[in-house]
């Protein structure tokens, strides 16, 4: 198998928001480490789109202490727990996105994070779904001139599970994202989460031979269930090397669910090969 799937890789980075969710979010970099991966990223780990100095602090010394790079972040997207998926196709809302996008740029300066997912958001029965098209390009190119001057890029990605919301193919994202490049902003590409492409009924290996040499990131996740690879019916191993065959250069993300003690058990074959041909 590709050699990506050998730890300890810098390829591969931990999403330490869903992953080792029975420890606090906190010590979750110190477990990716202890785990042997030296790389980590986050949804929004704060709940308002400006933390206080001491929050974005107590976040940044988790992450320098457990000594793990950290490689993505996910701009302020609403309250997640409440359901929300994004706020930046929200007029509303849009004063509170960008309120974020300082923070956003400090981390990107202290750690030297470079890729940031955009969640676009779901439809708002008051307001026209033309406006908040315009409303996200004109968030995503605000967005990408924040992260621009540090050579970070904005991610957009489609999402399962929730029939309501606009951007479900590739192809969705990437009506937007020409939107967005049309305004001069080159710094924003499609998040290939193979999970959420695959159950939304996507053909991932045309994908991969058409586009992987420019995603801008790649996130796994098995189905039916979101579990490890390897877990349910998808070829993650296989797509993943065609991925970077094809030209994608960029970290692979683990963004599944499963209990820690058994959470990264499915690279441990990858892990012994690697060992045996030193």
């Amino acid at each position: 198998m590709h050699s990506v799937f050998s730890l300890p890789s810098p390829d591969l980075t931990v999403n330490c928001s869903i992953m080792l969710a029975d420890l606090p979010l906190l010590e979750r970099p110190a477990a990716a480490a202890a785990a042997g991966f030296d790389a980590v990223e986050f949804w929004w780990p704060f709940e308002s789109p400006v933390p206080g100095d001491q929050e974005v602090d107590a976040f940044l010394r988790a992450i320098s202490d457990a000594g793990v790079r950290l490689t993505g972040l996910n701009f302020y997207a609403g309250h997640m727990s409440a359901g929300e998926r994004g706020v930046l196709s929200s007029p509303s809302k849009s004063a509170a996105f960008r309120s974020s996008l300082d923070t956003i740029a400090g981390i990107a300066e202290r750690t030297g994070c470079r890729g940031f997912n955009a969640l676009y958001g779901l439809p708002e029965d008051d307001v026209a779904p033309a406006v908040q098209a315009d409303c996200a390009v004109e968030n995503l190119a605000a967005a990408a001139d924040a992260v621009a001057h540090l050579g970070g890029t904005v991610l957009l990605e489609p999402l399962s599970g929730l029939p309501s919301y606009p951007l479900e193919s590739a192809a969705d994202c990437f009506t937007v994202l020409e939107r967005v490049h049309g305004t001069g902003r080159q710094n924003i590409a499609l998040l290939a989460d193979f999970y959420h492409l695959a159950v939304n009924g996507e053909d991932i290996p045309a994908l991969i031979a058409g586009h992987a040499a420019r995603f801008g990131h790649i996130q796994l996740a098995d189905a039916p269930g979101r579990g490890a690879p390897e877990t349910g019916n998808l070829p993650l191993v296989e797509w993943t090397a065609e991925a970077i065959s094809a030209g994608y250069s960029g970290f692979i993300s683990l963004e599944y669910r499963s209990p820690s003690t058994e959470a990264f058990a499915w690279l441990e074959p990858y892990r012994a090969g690697a060992a045996g041909t030193r």
